[in-house]
């Protein structure tokens, strides 16, 4: 929405306008608002009198006089400037004589010190001296110490301030129909609603005047013309009149008149009218003939021309004389035109549609011929069509089927049909298809007609589907480099050397098997029987093992990689005295893109290590969950699996 600027602003323009030297009664306008140009005007115009009014009284300090010589401006500008320098020297004013001294005269009404001055004329002079004693009156000061203001102000309540009294509000206004109230300080001024319109100009007055064109030499009349002023317009008369035969045009020229068809029948009957410059002539009618006739040698009468002898007219058809136009016999294939007089060729092919073709039907001159659409040829009939077997000139690249009028290519496996000319076969790179993603579980390389997938160097092998890479387990196969005191635990595209012992305060309680190291070492608490500290630490067990997992390629979800079975009883409603298992991951990768779950599984809580975010290997990282038993508000001991996570670079 458009805002409109406020009463505030449309008078600091003014104000502004003023200081820069605009005349205030030609302000351009910043709003639509009506309100919003008297502020302008208004506040321009106090903001002039307010500079002119501190001319005269820097003038009545330093000089204390009042004669123009001093002032510099336009004379209404000194005018104002003597009227303040007129009230600020007071001496002067109570020792000159107020006969025959007029300052109001001359100036503008709109200006309260002119009220002021013949205000003080008209008083004695202990009134005058009165006026210009100490006071805190903002404009009279009367008997006995009261204010009073001048004309088109009213008294405050603190009875000393005068405000300027808005007549076009409280109805003091003698604006009539038409005209709007504009309020001035101390008074107001009447001023039209609506432009005079086109061809008026507004007076000082608020009346509409005629503007005559003719005298101020606004109008366009040509040189040829007369301009002659009318209410709100005028009129062009031309200078000269035209003489018979002639009428004026526009531009005032005299241009000829056509007699023959400006008047009906100007001539005798029998008679032609030929248009002249300023008149015109009747001329005889002579003999004219129709078609097919012309004038004898005399020129009295008309006889039969034979079109048969003047020319070619049949265009080598027969052609046969009559009485005023002749007929062409015409060949077969062929009809004669009434209209034309000639003979136009028979488009068979339109007048029996579908009987003389099989396929196309072309017309010619005089006859017409069979054609065939591609695919086919004309038989000996030169009207059916029979197939033509286009495989037997080999169109296509590899394999061709001849269909009824066409022909079909087709591309042995691992090719695929040109879509440019129907006719190649090109070979499909399977490897970069939409699945070729899936193709191969390492690489694709596309080969003519067919393609073969590799796995990475080492660690993996191709299967025999000849797409999938298998793990090589270097465990198994006895290719690992592990010493007899390490356990060799394979992962995904290699295998790991493994070592674990137990902690202090913890001996071996089960070991696992170097072919299988899914679980690798079990210990539990074996404190000194002296060691209090060790008898008061909760931790129990502390199982080692490890897992390989892949580089997940479309991680979605979270995945499950470890279960955590407990002997502990799952109870939907758990008793104060019964027991409770609650899982906490106590290390993890930085990202922290692990969690537990707790779950229960054929009556028995179960812990589930899911991997919560993506990670893309290779990466080796340790992996601690902590199981602890509570009872009655208080873990009563405590087991923990240390879980050696080895992540392959490969989703496979």
């Amino acid at each position: 929405e458009i805002q409109l600027p406020t009463i505030q602003k449309c008078c600091q323009d003014g104000r502004t306008r003023a200081q820069n030297g605009q005349v205030c009664t030609i302000l351009p306008l910043i709003s639509s608002s009506h309100i919003c140009m008297i502020a302008q005007e208004q506040c321009c115009a106090a903001a002039v009198r307010d500079r002119l009014c501190g001319n005269g009284i820097e003038m009545a300090k330093g000089q204390g006089a009042c004669e123009r010589p001093f002032f510099e401006g336009e004379p209404w500008e000194t005018k104002i400037s003597k009227v303040v320098l007129f009230l600020n020297a007071r001496d002067t004013v109570t020792a000159m004589p107020l006969e025959g001294l007029d300052p109001c005269r001359g100036l503008a009404p709109s200006f309260p010190q002119c009220d002021l001055l013949c205000y003080i004329k008209s008083l004695p002079s202990a009134s005058v001296s009165l006026l210009f004693s100490d006071s805190n009156c903002s404009q009279l000061c009367v008997d006995d110490g009261l204010c009073a203001c001048l004309g088109g102000y009213q008294l405050q309540n603190d009875g000393v301030t005068c405000e300027d009294v808005n007549e076009c509000l409280n109805g003091g206004h003698n604006c009539v129909l038409g005209q709007v109230c504009i309020n001035t300080e101390g008074s107001f001024r009447c001023q039209r609603e609506t432009s005079c319109g086109t061809g008026y100009e507004l007076k000082d007055d608020n009346n509409c005047q005629d503007i005559n064109e003719c005298t101020l030499g606004t109008h366009n009349c040509g040189a040829e013309f007369v301009c002659t002023n009318t209410e709100g317009s005028f009129r062009c008369h031309p200078k000269e009149r035209c003489s018979s035969g002639f009428i004026q045009d526009a531009v005032g020229s005299c241009i000829d008149v056509n007699e023959c068809v400006a008047h009906t029948s100007p001539c005798l009957p029998g008679q032609t009218c030929i248009n002249t410059v300023g008149s015109y002539t009747c001329r005889r009618n002579i003999v004219t003939c129709g078609r097919g006739y012309h004038l004898t040698e005399d020129g009295t009468r008309c006889e039969d021309v034979d079109e048969c002898r003047t020319g070619n007219v049949c265009v080598n058809h027969g052609c046969i004389n009559l009485i005023g136009f002749y007929r062409c016999e015409c060949r077969t294939g062929f009809i004669f035109n009434s209209i034309t007089k000639l003979c136009d060729d028979i488009n068979e092919c339109r007048h029996y549609p579908g009987r003389l073709c099989t396929h196309k039907c072309e017309n010619t001159e005089g006859s017409y011929k069979c054609s065939c659409t591609l695919g086919f040829k004309l038989s000996q009939d030169n009207r059916n069509c029979e197939d033509v077997n286009e495989c037997e000139a080999n169109p296509c690249s590899q394999e061709c089927a001849n269909v009824y009028g066409s022909y079909q290519c087709y591309c042995r496996r691992g090719y695929q049909l040109s879509d440019i000319d129907g006719i190649t076969c090109d070979d499909i790179d399977e490897c970069a298809l939409p699945t070729g993603g899936n193709v191969c579980s390492y690489r694709c390389s596309n080969t003519p007609g067919s393609f073969y997938c590799t796995c990475p160097p080492t660690g993996y092998t191709l299967a025999h589907n000849g797409r999938t890479c298998l793990d090589i387990d270097e465990c198994a196969a006895g290719r690992h480099t592990c010493s007899v005191s390490e356990s060799c635990f394979n992962v995904q595209g290699g295998f790991r050397c493994l070592s674990f012992s137990c902690p202090q305060n913890f001996r071996v309680a089960a070991q696992g098997s170097k072919q299988d190291a899914s679980v690798n070492l079990r210990c539990s608490k074996a404190c000194q029987a002296y060691d209090i500290n060790c008898n008061r630490d909760t931790s129990h067990l502390i199982t080692y093992t490890s897992i390989s997992l892949p580089t997940f390629r479309d991680f979605s979800k979270p995945e499950e990689i470890i279960f955590l079975q407990t002997v502990t009883a799952a109870n939907p409603a758990p008793l104060p005295e019964a027991t409770s298992v609650f899982f906490d991951i106590l290390a993890a990768d930085e990202q922290f893109s692990f969690d537990v779950e707790k779950r229960s599984h054929k009556g028995m809580i179960t812990g589930v290590v899911r991997q919560v975010k993506p990670i893309t290997g290779p990466r080796d990282f340790e992996l601690k969950v902590a199981m602890n038993y509570v009872k009655s508000g208080v873990i009563s001991h405590s087991n923990a699996v240390i879980i050696h996570v080895f992540i392959s670079e490969f989703w496979f």
